[in-house]
């Protein structure tokens, strides 16, 4: 139901799930993004998800906007590998502010693609 408005905010996601190996991040969402799919307007919607071992731990008996930033999120190769090697707390607040947690002691970051080597072709 609320994939659509995830599938929006992935590729920032991804990049303040990279960053929070620094410091927490902070992602303030547009809650008409939201209320257009559905969400009722005084409904409060606040959840944490924690992402470790490849998966959401704890999904079962959230809110269906946070199972489906779940989904989203563990579909996604680049989220996929940061959440197999870490652990993330993701937490939306009652004023849509996501919240991105990093809890690894060593976190892994997502590995960078090697550059390409210009190898000249004889002919």
């Amino acid at each position: 139901m609320y994939t659509t408005a995830w599938v929006k905010y992935l590729p920032i996601i991804k990049i303040l799930l990279k960053k929070s190996i620094q410091t927490d991040q902070e992602l303030p969402l547009n809650r008409i993004d939201f209320e257009k799919l559905g969400l009722a307007r005084k409904a409060t919607n606040k959840f944490t998800v924690v992402f470790e071992n490849g998966k959401a731990a704890n999904t079962v008996g959230s809110t269906q906007i946070a199972r489906d930033m779940a989904t989203v999120l563990s579909e996604n190769n680049d989220t996929k590998f940061l959440f197999k090697h870490n652990t993330y707390e993701l937490t939306l607040n009652s004023k849509f502010v996501l919240l991105i947690i990093n809890k690894t002691k060593n976190p892994v970051p997502l590995p960078t693609a090697e550059p390409e080597t210009n190898t000249p072709v004889e002919e």
